[in-house]
């Protein structure tokens, strides 16, 4: 049974955050959609990397640890820090320190660019424009950003003030991000021609043609960016080169169908774009740990043990 919930008002923010995720999200089961844009996650023990696509997200780590791989960075949260991830990316994510008395806890809130922009309009501020790229980094929590968390999760327990409020708080939390030290990587999601942008619409013409001929010359040029500037940017958001995006995406797919268990090793490998069956197998086993049949029959096997319990 849970404990009984201490009074919110007594509780400072970073304590509120970790009681409210504790009550709500539920330990062992999959990450609960609290409202629309947030998500909520609990674990009680540390887990294996494991590979995931990610929509463009800000994850606050409220207790515990995770990592996460995304291209040849490695980026680690602990508690009160947060992390941007400014568009579609392949990632490799684990918990690495949860237990039982102290279980891994997690804020994730989806970022959507017109809310951004509506809110870069109301603001009526010029964007930031920073010295150099930074790409993806972990930072603290101010306490300012924390209490707005800490508040949208106290909506969960009052239904009628729920619809009324949330969007408000919502829109504070990311403002409190876009005047902080993200607030370069968050900005220009919301703005129709910035550099994360237009590589936000290279990243979805790349999903939407993952099997075709990676043409880079063709692609920055549709989102009206040099082939050197393309390359540049397109490293910066995502810490991958375009080849190698598309390669992740590829591997991503495949696992995904190889799931499924509908369908032969050879066939997948070649819908997704490969033309050699080795050089499928060999990236495969590289991304994931395993040969793709291996690792289609122990995902099956997972899933149907989860099922059953």
């Amino acid at each position: 049974m849970r404990a009984m919930k201490v009074a919110a008002s007594r509780l400072p923010a970073l304590a509120e955050l970790q009681q409210s995720i504790a009550l709500h999200a539920s330990t062992g089961s999959a990450p609960l959609r609290a409202l629309p844009n947030v998500t909520l996650m609990s674990a009680q023990a540390p887990t294996a990397p494991f590979r995931l696509m990610c929509e463009p997200t800000l994850s606050f780590v409220a207790q515990g640890r995770h990592r996460v791989v995304v291209g040849d960075k490695v980026l680690e949260c602990a508690p009160g820090q947060y992390l941007v991830i400014p568009v579609d990316l392949p990632l490799e994510a684990g918990i690495v320190e949860a237990s039982r008395r102290r279980p891994f806890l997690n804020f994730r809130l989806a970022l959507r660019p017109e809310r951004i922009s509506a809110l870069l309009l109301d603001a009526g501020t010029a964007p930031a424009r920073p010295s150099a790229l930074r790409g993806l980094h972990v930072s603290d929590a101010p306490p300012d950003l924390e209490d707005a968390m800490a508040r949208l999760l106290r909506l969960l327990d009052a239904p009628s003030d729920l619809p009324v409020l949330s969007a408000a708080i919502e829109r504070e939390i990311l403002w409190r991000v876009l005047s902080g030290g993200q607030g370069e990587l968050l900005r220009p999601i919301g703005l129709a021609d910035s550099g994360t942008t237009r590589i936000g619409i290279a990243v979805r013409r790349i999903r939407q043609g993952y099997a075709d001929k990676l043409r880079i010359d063709e692609l920055a040029v549709s989102v009206g960016m040099s082939v050197p500037s393309f390359h540049r940017h397109f490293r910066a958001v995502t810490s991958m080169t375009p080849i190698q995006y598309q390669k992740n995406l590829r591997l991503h797919v495949a696992r995904s169908r190889l799931m499924a268990g509908s369908e032969d090793v050879s066939t997948v490998g070649f819908d997704v774009g490969y033309d050699s069956l080795s050089q499928f197998s060999r990236e495969y086993k590289r991304l994931f740990g395993r040969p793709p049949g291996q690792d289609g029959a122990y995902l099956r096997q997972m899933d149907q043990s989860a099922r059953e319990r």
